[in-house]
């Protein structure tokens, strides 16, 4: 029987087994869909299917730099112990080293590229699934180019929980980019510069401001003045360039970087498994799971 793209697709999507461990179950059975499933599952293949609605929300980010260009990443598995798995931290190079030769636009895009070993991506991560045990995810990139003119910051933060990449642009001090990518890991701004800052944001916190100093009793004709000099505190919370250097309190960082003879263009802040909802298990329930095998 002549196994076809879209029996291969229904049996992946019945298993969560890799495209090729599907197309050759179909072949070994003669198509039969429902002995195709359990030839996986006898090998032990269908598991990445029986992970899909566990959270990935531990794993690492990663840096890859190649000359002027570079791959900042995170990929996610379920377990802190896991992303230590030499497997695990082998899979995660080689889909840095993926990405950006690729340079996908979307994550979209990114599962369903081609790798050397013609597996796409999400085939060739369904079958570190089935090897390592757990659901793993490439959750978010961002593909980066500079000029010669121009330098990268990586740094990684506690073994990859937080990794930050910056561009300083008009100096090629590669030190200096990776002490402001530190001090961005560090304190975690979310802008360069007030010039980024929305106007509607600016006017939210203002409005917030003012109903404290209200509320505080400050009288009405110095609450205004009050108000601006508790707004450039927020901006030094939430603009790198506005804040002390974590290297020299007594600096700015926009000092710092203008003493390079650059200018921070931009910057990526990822800290693993920020913004996923962690599921609180119940601890007994938890035990009763792995020791059923589910």
């Amino acid at each position: 029987m002549a196994i076809t793209a879209q029996m291969v697709k229904e049996l992946r999507e019945k298993t969560g087994a890799g495209m090729m461990d599907c197309k050759k179950a179909l072949t070994e059975v003669n198509g039969d869909m429902e002995a195709a499933v359990d030839f996986l599952r006898e090998k032990g293949l269908s598991s990445a299917a029986k992970k899909a609605d566990r959270i990935a929300a531990e794993g690492t980010t990663e840096i890859i730099v190649n000359g002027n260009e570079a791959v900042i990443f995170e990929v996610n598995a379920e377990t802190d112990f896991v992303a230590k798995n030499e497997g695990f931290q082998t899979l995660v190079k080689e889909l840095g080293e993926h990405l950006l030769a690729v340079k996908p636009a979307t994550i979209e895009e990114a599962n369903e590229s081609k790798m050397d070993n013609g597996l796409s991506v999400a085939d060739h991560i369904s079958n570190a699934v089935s090897k390592i045990g757990e659901k793993i995810t490439l959750r978010r990139f961002e593909v980066k180019t500079k000029t010669d003119n121009d330098a990268f910051g990586p740094y990684l933060h506690m073994g990859g929980r937080i990794a930050v990449l910056t561009i300083l642009e008009g100096t090629t001090d590669a030190d200096a980019a990776k002490d402001v990518a530190m001090h961005i890991a560090a304190l975690n701004p979310k802008y360069i510069s007030r010039d980024e800052v929305s106007e509607e944001e600016v006017e939210r916190e203002r409005k917030v401001l003012t109903e404290q100093a209200l509320n505080e009793g400050k009288p009405e004709n110095i609450v205004a003045k009050m108000v601006e000099g508790r707004l450039g505190k927020y901006f030094e919370e939430i603009c790198v360039l506005d804040q002390a250097f974590v290297k020299n309190s007594d600096q700015k960082v926009r000092d710092f970087v203008k003493s390079t003879g650059g200018t921070l263009k931009e910057f990526v802040r990822y800290a693993v498994g920020e913004g996923i909802e962690k599921r609180e298990d119940n601890f007994a329930e938890e035990v009763m799971s792995q020791v059923k095998g589910n």
